[in-house]
């Protein structure tokens, strides 16, 4: 069996000094103070060579110089510095990454545009029926497992029907690793028969869900080149017979996905979940008027614990009090 040897980079090298400058550095370490011609009898090299790199380790600051004499700088002292100039390049050349990557953007809109425009007219259909609806989803999911699918929901007639005819097919068919659901919906929606039952069971089974106050309209994307839109931008599905449009475009689903990407940014997570339900139980108790004792003694906890989730509470909500926090809580549906 052949031993297969690892090199090792020297870890100065790393920092910017060559082997010779660190060669040089321990020489001026071990004499402590040196001149030049002292350091080259150490390192049996010519002055002028020895000469040229002390001026480099004067510059990154590893050694002083003094009255034609040479001192090295602590370790730690003169190694952090290095460090730390590499690191403020590094900063800078993750800058420019990150620069050059939000140019990417607008070369994909470009490309995806060209490529749209290649093809001649895209495909949109018109579909109508709810069953249309979710084995559209499905058949998509199907095609090109696991896809992402982006929904928006603005009502409550639009969170029922989803509650009563698409949340089942669609939460089986997370568990069966097909799709993962994304869905934005109204705060309001929170208390409607059968919702948090199927909005529990959808992010158990890997969705995620967030709420703000009001969503400008249905629609929905399946995949990177699939989007679903209403037949009147700001209606729902049930108020049009569930008639919707299939496009077929990336470019179309580039526009949703911007859209649902900034609603989502704003919209807050639902507090169901371990550390969420914790949050929820300790300003339910609280909006009865208990005091922190009786609550960790009715949940079974610390009073410390209980404090402790308050303060997640209010750094959740954004609150400055446990009042705000309760009138906030109340707001989003926390305490129904």
């Amino acid at each position: 069996m052949r031993n297969e040897s690892r090199t090792v980079s020297d870890p100065f090298e790393t920092l910017g000094l060559d082997p010779g400058q660190t060669a040089l550095y321990t020489a001026v370490l071990r004499l402590h103070r040196a001149t030049r011609t002292d350091l080259a009898q150490a390192m049996n090299g010519p002055v002028e060579k020895v000469g040229r790199q002390l001026d480099d380790l004067v510059k990154l600051g590893v050694v002083d110089e003094q009255s034609g004499e040479y001192l090295a700088r602590h370790p730690a002292a003169a190694l952090g510095r290095v460090i730390a100039e590499r690191l403020d390049r590094l900063a800078a050349e993750s800058r420019m990454i990150d620069s050059a990557l939000g140019s990417i953007r607008g070369l994909i809109r470009d490309y995806d545009a060209g490529r749209d425009y290649q093809s001649g007219p895209f495909t949109v259909e018109m579909v109508s029926g709810a069953d249309v609806l979710y084995e559209s989803v499905l058949g998509i999911a199907v095609q090109s497992p696991p896809m992402e699918l982006l929904t928006a929901i603005p009502d409550d007639r639009t969170m029922i029907d989803f509650a009563q005819k698409f949340a089942d097919p669609w939460i089986d068919a997370q568990k069966r690793k097909l799709l993962t659901v994304h869905a934005i919906i109204p705060v309001s929606t929170l208390t409607l028969p059968g919702v948090r039952d199927q909005l529990t069971e959808l992010i158990e089974t890997g969705g995620k869900v967030r709420t703000l106050d009001r969503i400008p309209s249905w629609f929905m994307t399946a995949g990177p080149e699939v989007a679903g839109l209403p037949p009147f931008w700001g209606g729902n599905l049930p108020d049009h017979a569930y008639n919707f449009y299939l496009v077929r475009t990336p470019i179309a689903v580039g526009l949703l996905r911007t859209l649902f990407d900034e609603l989502w940014g704003r919209a807050v997570p639902l507090p169901w979940g371990r550390r969420g339900g914790g949050m929820v139980k300790v300003l339910r108790l609280a909006a009865q008027g208990m005091c922190d004792e009786s609550i960790a003694r009715q949940l079974g906890v610390s009073v410390r614990t209980v404090r402790a989730r308050f303060a997640d509470a209010m750094a959740e909500l954004g609150a400055q009090s446990r009042f705000h926090a309760g009138v906030e809580a109340a707001r989003r549906g926390w305490l129904s």
